[in-house]
């Protein structure tokens, strides 16, 4: 099924928008759209900003009277994330990608910068979180802070071999025109990332605690939907979003042609509450971060480590993989053809066509009516 809906979003062949920087031809490049794009897998989130660092720490055993001052603090967030980094346990083929805090994209694991080591041993896709926090709620919203030098930012993690970027808005309340100026903020954003080289991750969550949850992410799909048509052709974006309160909602968001891929975040609830949500939601890979490191302690043996990281691996997995197989249960999707007509595609002669076209130097298997 996910083959499927990849060659519907590649219609018509060209290079994506803005990628010079990439090198779309690169067979890094290549290798790692297609790993975005089609594999069968989990993401994680590793991006806790210094705010939110104090709490992930104390969730896995170090308190705040384990390490004076932010630098050291620092140093027991990397320490923690490298080892997680560095596992046997974690990597390819079922992690996909990771988001990376700036801090530890400026640190080595195992002697070499965090997104070669992520891409080069691991074989994940690695992400940067650039946002810098958010403003206080107006119009039911909080968007993004601006981010000093963005441009040098962005020249740096590609630079650094990051592959996309993600940024963070909240939704606290169904209010359209907040919701409408913070998805714009995020577009505007989006379409400069995009033009650096590298592929956004757009997440414009709705509180999990928010009173008119299910209202706010109706509002938001449509609001989304209206705004992906100021995008080109060629430009593609990710999405992570709340896991919402209908089942298959942002489904036309996972189908949408400018739409890479649609990952969920967990919004701080429990591991089997996110897992249980998320395999109801068609094409929707899981991209936690609390419920990822839940159970994961500083006191643990190597190998309870190792064991609870596995466990936690397989149980997101299989989380992620359920929505696949609810999708791939359904009739086949409609794939546009030339000239936007619509034809009916099984998944099995879509697979076939999406790998000839890889096979044939296509770098992002765009086959228009394939």
């Amino acid at each position: 099924w996910l083959c499927r809906v990849c060659l519907s979003r590649f219609s018509t062949p060209g290079p994506v928008a803005g990628c010079a920087g990439m090198q779309p031809d690169s067979q890094r490049w290549r290798e790692q759209m297609e790993q975005v794009r089609c594999h069968e897998g989990i993401f994680v989130a590793l991006d806790q900003s210094c705010g939110a660092t104090p709490r992930m720490l104390r969730l896995y055993g170090i308190d705040v009277c384990d390490y004076f001052g932010e630098p050291e603090m620092l140093d027991r967030a990397h320490a923690m994330r490298s080892r997680i980094l560095s596992s046997p346990t974690f990597g390819g083929p079922r992690v996909l990608g990771a988001i990376l805090f700036e801090d530890t994209v400026e640190h080595e694991i195992c002697g070499l910068p965090a997104a070669r080591y992520l891409w080069e041993t691991k074989r994940v896709v690695p992400f940067l979180k650039v946002d810098r926090g958010l403003f206080e709620e107006r119009g039911g919203v909080q968007l993004m802070r601006d981010v000093p030098q963005l441009d040098a930012v962005l020249d740096s993690a590609a630079a650094a071999g990051i592959f996309g970027t993600k940024t963070r808005s909240l939704i606290k309340s169904p209010n359209v025109d907040g919701i409408r100026a913070l998805v714009h903020q995020q577009l505007d954003l989006a379409r400069h990332v995009l033009a650096r080289g590298l592929v956004p991750v757009l997440e414009p969550e709705v509180a999990v605690g928010c009173p008119e949850k299910a209202r706010c992410e109706q509002l938001l799909l449509d609001v989304l939907l209206e705004s992906l048509r100021s995008l080109g052709p060629d430009d593609r974006v990710i999405f992570r979003l709340t896991i919402p309160c209908e089942d298959d909602l942002y489904l036309p968001l996972v189908e949408h042609p400018n739409v890479l891929r649609v990952v969920a975040l967990g919004g701080g609830l429990s591991q089997a509450d996110v897992c249980a949500r998320l395999a109801r939601n068609r094409g929707v890979a899981a991209c936690f971060s609390r419920a990822f490191l839940e159970g994961l302690h500083a006191g643990q043996t190597q190998e309870a480590f190792e064991s609870t990281l596995e466990a936690t691996c397989k149980v997101l997995l299989q989380a992620s993989s359920g929505s696949a197989a609810a999708a791939a249960a359904t009739p086949p999707a409609a794939a546009v053809g030339a000239g936007g007509v619509s034809e009916t595609k099984g998944a099995p002669q879509l697979a076939a066509a999406r790998h000839s076209a890889l096979a044939a130097g296509d770098p992002v298997g765009e086959l228009g009516g394939a």
